[in-house]
């Protein structure tokens, strides 16, 4: 899926041919995924939209994306931090995680792709997905760290 307002677009449509009523909030939501690279937490995203959306509850912003992960247009991640974060789905990707801000970043190689394919080759498996998360410390820490 684009990560675009054709996205955005192609999101709604996919909700509305699932049978989801769109609600304003609903629509927010998924707006503010679609702009985010930041991969927010439910309620980082809940306090981004709490200014307009004064009578939305953060348990509105985890049924919304409960409602986007069953439509498979979100990916549910989890890092170690104990605090599930979400994106929207789009082509394969891995991520960069710094372990001292915890700020991620998306980073995409093809080679990873067909280490999956050597898998399956090697184990006779049928592979249907795999995740990978690199862990360091960013630019802007080690910065800092050379300032300290």
């Amino acid at each position: 899926m684009k990560m675009s307002s054709d996205g955005l677009k192609e999101a709604l449509e996919k909700l509305k041919d699932s049978g989801v009523r769109m609600t304003p909030q609903r629509h927010a939501i998924l707006a503010y995924l679609f702009k985010s690279k930041s991969h927010p937490t439910a309620d980082e995203i809940y306090r981004a939209l709490e200014k307009d959306f004064p009578n939305m509850s953060v348990a509105t912003v985890y049924n919304n994306l409960k409602v986007f992960l069953e439509v498979g247009l979100i990916e549910e991640l989890l890092f170690g931090d104990d605090s599930s974060r979400f994106e929207v789905k789009h082509e394969e990707h891995y991520h960069v995680v710094c372990r001292k801000c915890g700020h991620i970043e998306d980073f995409i190689s093809p080679c990873l792709s067909d280490m999956e394919s050597l898998a399956e080759k090697e184990k006779g498996f049928i592979i249907d997905g795999h995740r990978v998360e690199f862990y360091g410390i960013c630019s802007k820490c080690q910065q800092e760290a050379k300032l300290d």
